[in-house]
């Protein structure tokens, strides 16, 4: 892979637009009825950026409208078009303030996975309850919702009934958030056992439009928001109380936590070349796994063409 900065996109200041909004991953494109939403190949950890991944953003765009196409009976979209390999216009919509989080499988290691609290003793999650001798890694007997907040601080994992009794969602609402949050993922494990996936557990965003109907928005089942592991070799690792084989990013991640302070340090070091061709590959390397298809790489240079490719949405 060359180096030619022409393949990374950082970020765009498309003026013709409208005004800009850059989240983590996305330059978000307001038009008042509607979003251009701009995915780049920003990678973030340590709530800051730390590195750009060629083709990421791509990736990340384009398996997200595989996913919404294939699910497009379960629940609508926000989409309307895709006019670049890193381009969504979208319909814009109220957002519901819970992410729908769907978990398949009895790990994780973070605080709010279900293994930590699993680990620590808890049997009972409000909407659920776990038996007592289960593994790490082990299938759960039916997809479970674990909905949280989306706070600047730190998510917060709540039952439906805390989401109820907080006042954040009517309990009409969240029980359709979970019917349908559980029947995207039933879906998704599906597909993916097609192509020798396990998608292990994901998160989903919705809007609601004037009439209160869900429609889904954001991204689906990519790499950045759902656990996949490879289907052929989970079960032998299981048994023999080995992790399973996984999509990697985390190299990078602590490549950074031992190379510096990520958290405090003003100015963080340049990410190895060879790490940043890894993740690449690894990120297209998945993009085939899932949609089965060959990644096509958008053609150069990336800014003139969605500036091309956009011109029809200026306003």
């Amino acid at each position: 892979m060359s180096n030619n900065m022409d393949e990374v996109l950082k970020e765009t200041n498309f003026d013709f637009l409208g005004p800009k909004k850059a989240g983590k991953v996305r330059d978000i494109y307001d038009q008042g009825d509607k979003l251009i939403l701009v995915t780049t190949d920003r990678h973030s950890s340590f709530d800051r950026i730390i590195a750009h991944i060629p083709w990421k953003g791509q990736v990340l765009n384009q398996i997200t409208a595989f996913w919404m196409d294939a699910v497009k009976d379960i629940v609508p979209n926000h989409i309307i078009d895709v006019p670049d390999p890193n381009v969504t216009v979208a319909r814009k919509y109220k957002t519901v303030p819970v992410e729908a989080v769907v978990r398949g499988y009895l790990t994780g290691v973070t605080g709010t996975s279900l293994w930590t609290h699993y680990s620590q003793g808890k049997r009972d999650f409000g909407n659920f309850q776990l038996q007592d001798g289960m593994k790490k890694n082990q299938q759960l007997l039916r997809p479970v919702f674990t909905p949280s907040t989306k706070e600047d601080a730190h998510d917060r994992t709540l039952s439906p009934q805390e989401v109820v009794s907080e006042g954040i969602l009517s309990r009409d609402m969240i029980d359709k958030i979970e019917a349908t949050a559980v029947a995207l993922y039933n879906r998704g494990v599906e597909i993916a056992a097609e192509k020798g996936l396990i998608l292990v557990d994901t998160k989903y965003e919705f809007g609601v439009d004037d009439h209160g109907t869900i429609v889904l928005i954001d991204e689906i089942h990519t790499p950045d928001s759902s656990r996949y592991w490879q289907k052929t070799s989970y079960e032998e690792r299981y048994a023999k109380g080995d992790e399973p084989e996984y999509f990697d990013k985390e190299f990078l991640r602590l490549w950074f936590r031992d190379h510096c302070d990520p958290y405090e340090d003003a100015v963080l070091p340049e990410a190895p070349a060879e790490l940043v061709e890894e993740l690449s590959r690894r990120y297209i390397q998945m993009y085939e796994q899932i949609t089965g298809t060959r990644f096509e790489k958008g053609e150069m240079p990336v800014i003139a063409r969605i500036e091309r490719n956009l011109k029809s949405y200026g306003i």
